[in-house]
């Protein structure tokens, strides 16, 4: 048995959307599926004390080796694949299976004198019509209950309307209008069977237009003042909007279609296809590989020319290839040639592949690109499965002891240093149009972010007004980070951050370590701009740079870069280090910005200081608090006089009568 923490997933990994997991045991056999709200506040209670779980519950976490999970754009959503999964995958600790019951449906029965509605799980039987399948009870019956405020149609049992019938009375549902009370003649056979009609073309389609329709209604008979009728008529729109929420999962019946993901960088692709069969998701595959300098046209066409190639190979070959396929979740979905190809983008070759991709499968294949609708917010979907598949692979990969070691090993060989690079500093330069100059350092120790030492810069230039531009920006950031290599073990930092907590006596700050490699954004100008700071302080540190166009990698004084393999371990750990030195430094520039922003409305009143603006903002939480205040009420704030508070007052009332003349 596996103990949980050894595949328990990192907290930050997990994403808080909603979604489906399973846990998969050492037999590759998926043994629970479930869905939740929040992903990662689900999956973390499975991996809490042992002894605070449940017994069955921790049978499971034990018996698994493994995790995963689909992100879905809803809890409806999560709800119909779980479904999917449990009826495909029959995991041995689905509770849900143990008492071999079905799931229920909603089911209107067109073939009885009277239609009735209900909720059941018996088998279908020819004649009635059925909608579902839901996972939770209280889901269908909920949708019940909206329905019978529009379509008051019969939902009690036979014994229940032959008793109405004799007694000439109706039930409670028939008092309240939650039904046509055929039983005493209320309405005719034939009236309540268009009531039924009117249901099942609704729930056939969207819904749209008998939304629509309502809402006309409803506007006439608020102009015409007949509140009463409006009031029922609003309150049967919410009803149908409630139960026409279209579900991205589930399509109609004829709906067959391959749904395809992708998320790229420089350096590796993410792919992750849903199949849907028979209106409904059948599985699921995603895989990253590595990728040359490809768009995103050329990419899905080599994706389809690979995921469809082997449709032409002999049937021996296609069961062999089939075994090695490891990553389907359904064989038979992911095996037969769909009517539908919804795509990202179309490809660059869309004609010849279409005319391939027909003779395939020997019939009609169309190739799409939703732009609206639930098709769209499927695709979206996909993508965000690609998207966060491809964080998940870095994250553990840059986790992974022996590419770590490799990516080292191989920026000591190529750089020519004396040992690998333990400590790697990675800078970057963020401002708008020269405004706002800030820095960013961000550390690597042993190939893993080290974010206890990441470091902001305000970079404040020769005069205080900011460098003339990010060659000398980066000149002043190096310059005070790398001086306090020769200063005393007690020296503050030199950025603009205070340190997390007091200095022990004899404790090192993080600015006194030597970095063993500095990594600049940008090429040859920014790195010869980094090593003349270098040389001036004597830091004896290695410079490189490397330029985000071709993911060149560029040494002080060279002529030419060195090209590094797109598989290279050294590449990729550089552009990790590259995209987190320019994400810190973006989100460090744009709160300098915001911060800018609100003083600037401040500043223009005469005699308010930054400490009186800074009390103002500390009392009032925003500039739009301030500018609605009255005399009195800024005269509460500690430090703002009866006359600094008539100014403040003044200079806000008078600009927005400035604006209401203009």
């Amino acid at each position: 048995m596996a103990d949980p923490e050894s595949y328990r997933p990192r907290t930050g990994d997990i994403p808080t959307d909603p979604g489906v997991y399973r846990f998969i045991d050492e037999d590759d056999r998926v043994i629970y599926v479930g869905k939740a709200k929040s992903l990662r506040n689900r999956l973390l209670n499975y991996f809490q004390d042992p002894v605070l779980l449940h017994a069955r519950t921790r049978q499971m976490v034990f018996t698994a080796v493994r995790v995963e999970w689909v992100v879905v754009a809803s809890e409806i959503e999560a709800l119909t694949l779980e479904y999917s999964w449990i009826k495909e995958f029959t995991p041995r600790f689905n509770v849900m299976y143990r008492d071999d019951k079905s799931y229920p449906y909603l089911a209107i029965t067109m073939g009885e004198k009277f239609p009735r509605v209900m909720v059941t799980r018996n088998a279908h039987r020819r004649g009635n019509r059925y909608y579902g399948p839901y996972t939770k009870v209280w889901a269908v019956r909920e949708s019940l209950d909206q329905l019978l405020r529009v379509f008051p149609i019969r939902s009690c049992t036979a014994g229940v309307f032959r008793n109405a019938e004799r007694a000439g009375r109706p039930c409670l549902l028939g008092y309240i209008d939650k039904c046509s009370a055929p039983c005493t003649g209320r309405v005719s056979e034939e009236e309540h069977r268009d009531i039924a009609k009117r249901m099942v073309r609704f729930l056939d389609g969207s819904g749209e237009e008998l939304i629509r329709e309502k809402k006309k209604e409803m506007a006439r008979a608020a102009a015409e003042q007949d509140y009463e009728r409006a009031a029922k008529l609003r309150d049967d729109v919410l009803a149908l909007e409630t139960v026409a929420e279209r579900n991205t999962v589930v399509f109609d019946s004829d709906v067959d279609a391959d749904v395809f993901g992708l998320d790229f960088d420089e350096l590796e692709a993410s792919v992750q296809v849903f199949y849907i069969r028979g209106g409904r998701i059948r599985g699921q595959r995603g895989w990253v590989t590595t990728i040359e300098d490809e768009d995103a046209p050329g990419l899905v066409n080599q994706l389809l020319l690979q995921v469809y190639g082997h449709f032409s190979l002999t049937p021996g070959q296609r069961t062999t290839q089939r075994a090695r396929s490891v990553d389907d979740v359904d064989h038979t979905a992911a095996t037969s040639m769909p009517r539908e190809i919804w795509v990202p983008t179309m490809p660059t070759d869309g004609d010849a592949l279409l005319t391939w991709l027909r003779e395939l499968r020997g019939g009609k294949v169309t190739i799409r690109q939703p732009q609206r609708g639930p098709k769209a917010a499927l695709m979206e979907t996909v993508h965000t499965n690609a998207k966060q598949a491809l964080h998940r692979h870095k994250l553990a990969r840059a986790g992974d002891l022996t590419e770590r070691s490799q990516a080292l090993e191989e920026l000591r060989e190529g750089l020519g240093l004396e040992r690998a690079p333990l400590r790697i500093e990675g800078y970057d330069i963020s401002h708008t149009q020269g405004t706002n100059q800030v820095g960013s350092m961000v550390v690597f120790e042993d190939g893993l972010a080290k974010k206890a030492d990441y470091r902001h810069f305000i970079v404040r230039g020769p005069d205080g007004d900011g460098a003339r531009d990010d060659t000398a920006a980066m000149d002043e950031v190096l310059r005070r980070r790398l001086k306090r290599l020769h200063e005393t073990f007690d020296a503050a930092d030199a950025s603009d951050d205070e340190l997390s907590g007091p200095v022990e006596p004899g404790a090192r700050p993080r600015f006194a370590y030597r970095p063993d490699l500095i990594v600049v954004d940008g090429g040859l100008p920014q790195v010869n701009a980094a090593q003349r700071v270098v040389d001036e302080l004597g830091a004896d540190v290695t410079v490189i740079g490397l330029a985000k166009r071709l993911e060149e990698i560029w040494l002080p004084g060279e002529q030419f870069p060195i090209i590094l393999s797109r598989s290279s371990p050294a590449l990729r750990l550089l552009q990790h280090l590259r995209d987190e030195s320019h994400r810190f430094a973006i989100s460090f520039h744009r709160k300098k910005r915001s911060k800018a922003m609100t003083r600037s409305a401040l500043d223009e009143i005469p005699g308010l200081g930054p400490a009186k603006q800074t009390a103002l903002l500390k009392y009032f939480k925003s500039v739009a608090r301030i500018k609605k205040a009255s005399v009195e009420d800024l005269q509460e704030v500690p430090g703002i006089g009866p006359a600094i508070a008539s100014i403040i007052n003044t200079h806000f009332s008078g600009n927005s009568e400035e604006k209401l003349a203009r």
